[in-house]
């Protein structure tokens, strides 16, 4: 079992992150670590917390000895650098759109800071690091998992999302990479800075869609056996769990609502020279394969060994500098919201948050189907399990 938990407030002293699962003999450093948290600080439409005052670096507690993770829980700490000890004053003008009056009322507090500094997305970065690790392992298996940005505030790349099954992905993760506002697309990337300028003056802010790509993931991950067994729906809703995400889309998503059946289910080939090449990636045995992916890799809550797509849908930032109508908690009179220090966007960095809550999944996922006190136990598992697909 993969467990993982996460503790801290946004302006505390620090952000406890503790994962529990990792088996014993995984190569391990806090550098790995902090170029994910590195990642998520940056890109285009940031606020000035993150440019200019946190720099996130792990300190690794527990769970690490010479580099290497020895199969106790493993404890990560990110100190935050904006940390305040006086809370003052207390505020009492909930956002709308955020979890302020929700938190107040469910809590009976009377201070929304109390609610604020948790349901912060600032959590994130804890996520991150421990999605950091989750990656490691999956690495040891050939799985990658990356992620770009298609759409900010409208604009959008217009590449049909099948393609995305034919791009390779190390050029995908190059042009997403090496973009500011982490899309894949030069034309549209300057589209999206102007569009971010222009929220950015207005004192307002945007939301858009992200994508996440995993390959070379195994038939078998997942199960449909129970509910909560299937994949699909522990994926939708771990990438649900992002604050601002709204929607979850898997393959072709809601556009297959306007198709026949015969249109939309990826019908199944084989082919011996195709099965030589996947096998060196050990993603399918022998030579099965689809000539679509609609399904986006998940077929009854079960990894069928194409790529996984996921898209998700961010709203706009509720934190606005020009705040909208709200009711004083204590008063209940008119007022406007809080106007608390914030990103403009930030669906570039929601797109790395999600490759760590992806990572932690599929990995969760893994340790459930090859199990293994140590590394070299899962491994062996592992290709047992594919070797016997192949025969």
């Amino acid at each position: 079992m993969l467990r993982y938990y996460t503790a801290g407030e946004s302006h505390g002293k620090c952000l406890i992150a503790i994962l529990e699962g990792i088996p014993a003999g995984l190569k391990l450093s806090t550098e790995e670590i902090n170029q994910e948290l590195a990642r998520r600080q940056g890109y285009a439409g940031r606020g000035e917390r993150m440019q200019k005052i946190e720099k996130d670096e792990v300190e690794i507690l527990a769970g690490i000895h010479k580099g290497e993770t020895i199969g106790s829980p493993i404890c990560l700490m990110i100190k935050n650098k904006d940390y305040s000890i006086d809370r003052s004053p207390i505020l009492t003008h909930p956002r709308p759109g955020h979890a302020d009056l929700a938190g107040v009322l469910k809590y009976a507090r009377e201070d929304i800071t109390d609610i604020l500094e948790r349901a912060s997305a600032r959590e994130t970065a804890a996520r991150v690091a421990l999605g950091a690790v989750a990656k490691k392992l999956l690495q040891e298996f050939k799985i990658k998992i990356i992620s770009f940005t298609e759409e900010i505030g409208g604009v959008g790349i217009e590449v049909e999302w099948r393609s995305f099954q034919k791009i390779d992905i190390k050029k995908l993760s190059s042009l997403s990479e090496s973009s500011p506002v982490r899309t894949i697309d030069k034309k549209i990337e300057k589209l999206m800075l102007e569009k971010i300028k222009e929220a950015g003056k207005k004192g307002d802010t945007l939301g858009g869609i992200f994508v996440v790509i995993v390959e070379n993931v195994p038939v078998g991950l997942g199960s449909y056996t129970q509910w909560d067994l299937r994949l699909d729906g522990r994926l939708a809703q771990a990438l649900m769990s992002i604050p601002g995400v709204k929607g979850v889309e898997i393959g072709a998503g809601f556009t297959l609502s306007k198709k026949f059946g015969s249109e939309v289910h990826d019908e199944i080939f084989y082919d011996v020279k195709k099965g030589l090449r996947r096998a060196q990636t050990l993603s399918l045995p022998k030579g099965f394969y689809r000539g679509t992916n609609n399904a986006g890799g998940l077929e009854g809550g079960i990894t069928n060994g194409e790529r996984i797509i996921l898209r998700a849908v961010m709203k706009p930032i509720s934190s606005l500098k020009k705040p909208l109508h709200s009711v004083d908690i204590k008063t209940k009179k008119a007022t406007f919201a809080e106007v608390i220090r914030g990103d403009i966007c930030v669906v570039p960095v929601a797109g790395i948050v999600a490759e760590a809550m992806v990572a932690l999944e599929i990995g969760k996922a893994f340790k459930e189907k090859f199990a293994g006190d140590s590394l070299k136990e899962m491994k062996r598992n592992y290709l047992g399990y594919m070797d016997s697909l192949r025969r």
